[in-house]
């Protein structure tokens, strides 16, 4: 029973942490549909609104390095997901035995069912945020398909010659930058392929897959392992036989 006791005492504080990052995910969500609005909105085109606004554009890109981060580290750590089946099995036994905790008016059933389903995919931040994007596209069928593929595909494309370009990468100041730029790259390729009917890898994308890539196998293995796992396993179309094998090969 002591033991019993020290590790609810342990996962309890551990449950509400897990609920805050949960609900920051449904804010990151609304946060990113705005985005996408305003900087895909008539009647400017994708790349004059990364233009004219910068300031939003970096709002989008951080929201992504936050989200490859996240699920980064969740990747690396099973226990979240352990504990948080440890917590659910001891409030139902709970409610069997007609006992009430505190905590289940911080947490209760109904939540803990809808954490349980956004912990258990494997990079949850990014689901969410593909979800989000596909939901927009398919909210505002008076608005192109390709104003929100362009913001994607063009936002990529800085990305890839900011990390290929020697001149660019020796202005940063620190790994944080090109963590940042490798993140917020992969983060938009996942999210044009969850949304263009295509996908990012086929031949007619207009994402350059193969010097992307390039670009993150060209950086230390640590640095990029979680980042070509996300492209493999996170991604809609990769396995599509209209994905070029040499790009699949790429990946293996």
């Amino acid at each position: 029973m002591l033991l019993q006791e020290r590790a609810w005492n342990s996962v309890c504080p551990l449950v509400i942490r897990l609920k805050k990052f949960y609900g920051f995910s449904l804010r990151l969500e609304k946060a990113l549909q705005g985005l996408l609005e305003s900087l895909t909105c008539p009647p400017y085109t994708p790349t004059q609104h990364l233009e004219k606004e910068q300031a939003l554009a970096k709002q989008f890109a951080e929201i992504l390095h936050f989200t490859l981060r996240f699920d980064e580290l969740k990747m690396r750590i099973p226990a979240i997901q352990n504990d948080f089946s440890y917590y659910r099995r001891t409030i139902s036994r709970n409610r069997i035995n007609n006992m009430n905790l505190d905590i289940e008016s911080e947490v209760n059933n109904e939540m803990a069912n809808r954490m349980s389903l956004f912990y258990a995919e494997a990079t949850p931040m990014l689901k969410t945020l593909s979800t989000a994007t596909t939901n927009f596209v398919t909210e505002n069928k008076t608005l192109p398909l390709e104003n929100t593929t362009d913001v994607l595909s063009t936002m990529a494309s800085v990305c890839k010659v900011m990390l290929e370009t020697p001149d660019y990468t020796s202005r940063f100041n620190s790994e944080d930058t090109l963590l940042f730029c490798m993140r917020v790259m992969v983060g938009v390729i996942i999210l044009y392929d969850h949304v263009h009917p295509n996908g990012a890898f086929n031949k007619s994308s207009k994402i350059d897959m193969k010097g992307c890539i390039k670009v993150l196998k060209e950086q230390p293995a640590d640095n990029v392992e979680g980042l070509l796992n996300a492209l493999k396993f996170t991604t809609k179309h990769l396995n599509d036989e209209s994905t070029p094998k040499n790009i699949r090969a790429m990946l293996q």
